[in-house]
């Protein structure tokens, strides 16, 4: 499955030290520019 993310998974993740349940529930995941450039 591929998944296309935007910022709130990928911080809400970070902040509770989970952004690896991404990796492992998704084969590829999409990070647009915007969000990729977004400082979190």
């Amino acid at each position: 499955m591929i998944v296309v993310s935007d910022t709130s998974p990928i911080t809400n993740l970070a902040a509770i030290g989970q952004l690896d349940l991404l990796r492992q529930f998704y084969k590829t995941i999409i990070i647009p520019q915007a969000v990729y450039s977004n400082p979190i």
